[in-house]
C-alpha cells in the first residue's frame, strides 16, 4: 500500500466525527478523505473517494451502521469496515457482525487503539476489541445452540493453515503473517482463502470468531 491510508468517517454526531478526524489526522500515514452522518452517506462517500477503510458507527438515525455495511458489501471492491460501538450495544454490534464488519472498536478506546485498529483492517486484517470479544462469542454460541456443529471443524485445517488462523486471531495482517511465518504474502492469501472455505466463514472476522469459539489458542 502506497501513500497515506484513506479513511471515511461515518457518525451522526459532528463532534464525534471531529474528534475521530483529529485523532486519525494526527498520524502521518492516515488521512480522512470524507465524513458522513449515516450509512447511506457513507456508501456514497466510499464510492466517490475509494477509501482504504470505512470507520462506521453502528447506531445512527436513518440508515444505521449494519445496513450501511450491507450496502457496501453489495458493491464490488468494497473497502473494509471497522465498526464503532459502545460496550452495551450487543444487538446492533451483532447486526454489524452479520452484515460483514471487518472489526469492532469501542468508542472509549485510547487513541492509539483506534489507530492500530484502522491500520489493521485497512491492511486486510481483522480487529475485535478484547472487551467486546467475550460478548461476541457468547452471542455466537447462543445463535448456534440447537444447530448441528462439527466439534472437529478445525481438524479440517492443515498445520500451516492453523498457524495462519492463530495469527489472524491475534489481528495480524497478511503481510505480518507472511513475515512471522517466513513465506510470501501470496501464499498467506491462499491459506486464508482455504481457511474461509473450510470453516464456511464469509470473511476473516467470521473465521476468527469460529476459531476462538472452537477453543483455538491465539498464543
Amino acid at each position: 500500500m502506497t501513500g497515506p491510508l484513506r479513511v471515511v468517517l461515518a457518525d451522526d454526531q459532528a463532534m464525534v466525527r471531529a474528534g475521530l478526524a483529529l485523532v486519525l489526522g494526527a498520524e502521518p500515514d492516515i488521512t480522512v478523505v470524507a465524513e458522513a452522518a449515516d450509512g447511506a452517506a457513507a456508501v456514497v462517500a466510499a464510492e466517490r473517494h475509494a477509501p482504504d477503510v470505512v470507520l462506521m458507527d453502528v447506531r445512527m438515525p436513518g440508515v444505521d451502521g449494519p445496513e450501511g455495511i450491507r450496502r457496501l458489501r453489495a458493491r464490488d471492491g468494497a473497502p473494509p469496515v471497522l465498526a464503532l460501538t459502545t460496550f452495551d450495544d450487543d444487538e446492533v454490534l451483532w447486526g454489524a457482525l452479520n452484515a460483514g464488519a471487518d472489526g469492532f472498536v469501542l468508542k472509549d478506546s485510547p487513541a492509539e487503539t483506534l489507530v492500530q485498529a484502522v491500520r489493521a483492517v485497512a491492511a486486510g486484517g481483522s480487529w475485535i476489541d478484547p472487551r467486546v470479544l467475550p460478548r461476541v462469542l457468547a452471542r455466537a454460541r447462543q445463535a448456534s445452540a440447537g444447530s448441528p456443529r462439527d466439534p472437529r471443524r478445525l481438524e479440517r485445517l492443515t498445520p500451516r493453515e492453523t498457524d495462519v488462523l492463530r495469527l489472524m486471531c491475534r489481528g495480524r495482517t497478511n503481510g505480518e503473517i507472511a513475515d512471522a511465518l517466513r513465506v510470501g504474502e501470496r501464499t498467506v492469501k491462499t491459506h486464508v482463502s482455504a481457511i474461509l472455505s473450510k470453516l464456511d466463514a464469509r470473511d476473516r472476522t467470521a473465521a476468527v470468531v469460529a476459531a476462538l469459539d472452537a477453543g483455538l489458542p491465539a498464543g
